[in-house]
Parts: C-alpha cells; sequence; structure tokens
C-alpha cells in the first residue's frame, strides 16, 4: 500500500519540476536562436546605423546649419528654409518642374507596365523570351542608359533624326537640346525604362496570382476579355497598383539621373528638376546646409505624398479576404 502510495506520489511531486525544466529549456533555446540570429544581422544593423542612420540625423542637423565642407557648421536656425521659400528663385520652378514630370511620368508608366504585363502573362510561345527581351534594358546603369539616348536622340546625327529624315521629316525635334522637348524628351525616356522594368515584374507576378478559377466562373457567366480584367482583374490586383503607384510616385520625384547626364539641368532650366537643384547646391556649389534643407523639404514632400496615397487606398484598395 505504501508502495503504490509511493508511485501515485512520485508523478505529483515531479511533473510540475519537470515541466518546468522543459519550459525553461525551450526558452532557453529560442533565447539563444534569438541572440545568434541577433549577431549574423549585426553587420547590417550596424551598417544601416552608420551609413543610412548616421547621415540622416547629420543632415538634419546640418540644415539648420551654414555649412560649407571647408569650415565648420554655424548654426543659423531656419534661414536655409527661409530662403528656400523666400528667396531661392529655382526653389519654386525645380518643384513645379518635378511635379510636371511626375504628372506626365506616373501614370504613363503604371498603365504601360500593366499593359505590357498582362501581354506577357498571356500563355504564348517564347513568353519567356518575350519577358526577357523586354526586362534586359532595365539591367542597363542608367547613367550609361542616358549616354546611350543622348547619342540615338542627337538633333544632327543621332539615328532616330536621321531615320525620321528619310520618312520625310524635313525638321525633326532638337530632343535634349531644345528647351521645349528637352523635359518630354527626359519624361520618355524614364517612362521607357519603367514600362519593361521592375514595374512590369510586379504586375506579372500579381497577374499569375489571380485565381484562374474566377476567370472561369466569368466566361460561364458569359464575359469577355474587357469584362474579365474590370471584374476579376483590376479589384484582385489594386494592392499590385498601389504598391507600384507609391513607388511610382517617389521615384518621379526623385528624378535625377537622365537630367544630369543628358541635360545637366538645361536647356535654360527646363530639366532643372528639384533633386537636380539639391545635388548642385550640395556638391557644385558646396552649400551643404542649404543643400541639407533642401533635401529634407524634398523628404518631407515625399511622406505627405505617400500618407496621401496610404488613406485614400483604402478607398479603392481590396485585399483578398478582407
Amino acid at each position: 500500500m505504501a508502495v503504490a502510495q509511493n508511485q501515485q506520489n512520485v508523478p505529483i511531486s515531479s511533473g510540475p519540476s519537470w515541466v518546468s525544466r522543459a519550459v525553461g529549456a525551450q526558452s532557453k533555446t529560442q533565447t539563444n536562436k534569438a541572440l545568434w540570429g541577433y549577431v549574423f544581422s549585426l553587420p547590417w544593423i550596424i551598417g544601416l546605423l552608420v551609413f543610412w542612420g548616421g547621415p540622416i540625423i547629420a543632415s538634419l542637423y546640418f540644415g539648420f546649419t551654414e555649412y560649407g565642407i571647408t569650415s565648420a557648421p554655424k548654426w543659423v536656425g531656419l534661414a536655409n528654409y527661409t530662403k528656400a521659400f523666400t528667396a531661392d528663385n529655382l526653389f519654386w520652378t525645380s518643384l513645379g518642374r518635378t511635379f510636371t514630370f511626375a504628372a506626365l511620368y506616373v501614370p504613363v508608366a503604371i498603365v504601360g507596365a500593366l499593359l505590357l504585363a498582362v501581354m506577357l502573362n498571356q500563355k504564348l510561345v517564347g513568353t519567356n523570351i518575350y519577358r526577357t527581351i523586354f526586362f534586359v534594358p532595365h539591367l542597363i546603369p542608367a547613367v550609361a542608359l542616358a549616354v546611350v539616348w543622348t547619342y540615338l536622340l542627337q538633333p544632327t546625327l543621332g539615328p532616330v533624326n536621321a531615320f525620321l529624315r528619310d520618312l520625310g521629316v524635313e525638321n525633326p525635334p532638337a530632343w535634349f537640346t531644345a528647351r521645349d522637348t528637352a523635359l518630354y524628351s527626359v519624361t520618355m525616356i524614364n517612362i521607357w525604362a519603367a514600362v519593361g522594368g521592375n514595374t512590369m515584374l510586379i504586375f506579372l507576378a500579381g497577374l499569375q496570382g489571380v485565381p484562374q478559377e474566377l476567370y472561369d466562373a466569368a466566361s460561364i457567366d458569359g464575359g469577355g476579355v474587357w469584362a474579365k480584367f474590370r471584374h476579376v482583374t483590376l479589384p484582385l490586383l489594386t494592392p499590385t497598383i498601389f504598391f507600384n503607384l507609391v513607388l511610382a510616385v517617389i521615384g518621379a520625384l526623385k528624378v535625377f539621373t537622365t537630367a544630369w547626364v543628358a541635360t545637366g539641368g538645361g536647356p535654360s532650366y527646363a530639366t532643372w528638376f528639384f533633386a537636380l537643384h539639391i545635388y548642385n547646391q550640395a556638391f557644385l556649389y558646396f552649400k551643404m546646409g542649404y543643400g541639407s534643407a533642401l533635401a529634407w523639404v524634398l523628404a518631407a514632400i515625399l511622406i505627405v505624398f505617400t500618407a496621401f496615397q496610404v488613406v485614400t487606398s483604402r478607398r479603392w484598395v481590396h485585399y483578398e479576404g478582407a
């Protein structure tokens, strides 16, 4: 009877301690895994803090100073921002030109990339080859791409104008060298690069995520190609459209490389975008304090536009299962 009583008492007395030891060992294992995760990610974290966080904080401070690299920063408070909004002749014009570029670039790039993705999503022979052909130009560095287009659109000796003359066009466009066409030429190149690039790939991934059963159901109900696209594809693709739209707006407001390489902001400031204005103030005229202030103005604009898109997306973005 005593033995039976002891056998019954063993699990009662030792059970909780065994469970606690198991839980403690599991917790220790999870802690070790988390610790080693932080150890392996430490190089990236340090790089983020040093090469991203540090410059961001430094630029915020320099924006309130007069800093010309060769001398120590001198605190001037809001003088740089006051100068930007009231005394800089190129501030508002460059900002307006950037908004004009964005208004031309964003809708055409989004719609063009979507249509191209729809075409490449068809189950045709050689589809993978077509996808590669359209995406390869996106792999070319932006500077090299601008140099190539500068040669192609050279007014006198460029192949494009030579081809237009062969077609009978007596006075082909001057492209980058004319004030009336420079902005549209830069916009055209950026749209060409965007349509077949990451924007198209993201749309293609989104299209491949649309269930085929929904298209089959639409076919049974008598829906044609346009009806399927409007009532099936677009609603399920709105999260992808929203994502690409945010990236496109940010990229458009930061436009820099093509104008810097192909036109230098000219002719007659026709392509003097806001990012180019920041670059010239900071790295050409060495007004680091003023350039930092302009950079934070651009950052504030990007934050406002992105927040606006996030808020308004609740009205038109539909998530599956939501």
